[in-house]
């Protein structure tokens, strides 16, 4: 076999080196999960994480459940016991009697029930001891069977404390991981100049807003579940309205205050938009009588209403 020349013997290195820095081409590389699969994703592992909650909270009520039982379990006990005790005096008091005395007459009056002597009563008494102390050993048992049921179900409990917290350790960081994804799929607002800035947009469409507005309104549809409806174009009011670049996304209806899970929306809503503003070409945004540009929230004068104030709707202005 004829030798190989140097200059075959380069490009194999060049290629070997090539292969050991770049072993999958862009070809061979997995594909990467669409959006609509990602959101599935997420919404399958937020079910999870709930269930994994619920289960978890089961498990502490049992638990309750079982240490109250024992609790009771260890009252009868107790109330038992003291029966049990003054009884066990009671007879005690009357074998002495009668030792003493030799004479069932020498039992006290109040110790002899009617028609009966001192051998009648020490006989119901004696059957009263027994059946206490037959209660009080149930009462024993059931007190130690509750007692080893939550001390058991403790255990399991800790047991399972730390499984779910963490499969919710491992769940929370593929859910962050996904809304990573999702924060990467948020795309770019059209018109950006090379430079950074925005070039102006007519407004177009039935909704008279400009191409970059319609984009950032169509996203936080996207990412939210808004209760209410988007106001976007208006004629004859001041700022962005009217130019098309500019919409309002209402947390209640009727300028009224919304409720704490909508202004919790809000304040997602807001936050989101902000992370987002260089991506899509945010201006501004407005939230419960602030305004942010972008470097921290600045409050705002009071304007004399919930709307106007800005404390019933999210507003996104666009460059």
């Amino acid at each position: 076999m004829a030798a190989s020349s140097p200059a075959k013997l380069a490009i194999g290195l060049v290629t070997a080196t090539a292969l050991a820095f770049f072993p999958a081409t862009a070809a061979s590389a997995a594909p990467k999960p669409s959006e609509s699969e990602l959101r599935t994703q997420l919404k399958k592992l937020n079910t999870k994480v709930d269930k994994l909650i619920e289960t978890y909270n089961l498990k502490r009520v049992e638990l309750a459940e079982a240490q109250q039982a024992a609790k009771t379990a260890k009252e009868r006990l107790a109330t038992a016991e003291r029966t049990l005790a003054e009884t066990e005096q009671r007879v005690a008091e009357i074998a002495r009697l009668r030792y003493q005395n030799g004479d069932p007459a020498a039992v006290p009056g109040y110790l002899l029930v009617e028609n009966g002597g001192s051998a009648a009563i020490l006989e119901q008494v004696t059957a009263e001891q027994q059946a206490l102390v037959q209660g009080v050993a149930k009462a024993r048992d059931d007190k130690k069977k509750a007692a080893d049921e939550a001390v058991a179900l403790a255990a399991e409990i800790r047991e399972d404390a730390a499984e779910v917290a963490e499969q919710r350790e491992e769940a929370e960081d593929v859910i962050d991981d996904i809304k990573e994804k999702l924060e990467d799929l948020v795309p770019f607002g059209t018109g950006r100049t090379s430079n950074g800035s925005w070039a102006p947009e007519l407004p177009s469409g039935p909704d008279n807003i400009t191409p970059r507005t319609r984009l950032m309104r169509e996203q936080v549809r996207k990412n939210f579940a808004l209760p209410f409806a988007v106001g976007c174009f208006r004629s004859g009011a001041g700022g962005e309205h009217p130019l098309g670049r500019a919409c309002d996304f209402m947390m209640s209806t009727g300028g009224s205050m919304p409720t704490g899970v909508n202004l919790a929306l809000g304040d997602r809503i807001a936050e989101w938009t902000i992370k987002n503003m260089d991506k899509l070409g945010v201006k501004y945004v407005i939230w419960k009588q602030r305004i942010n540009h972008g470097s921290g929230w600045r409050g705002m004068s009071n304007r004399g209403s919930i709307t106007e104030n800005h404390f019933d709707h999210v507003h996104i202005s666009m460059h």
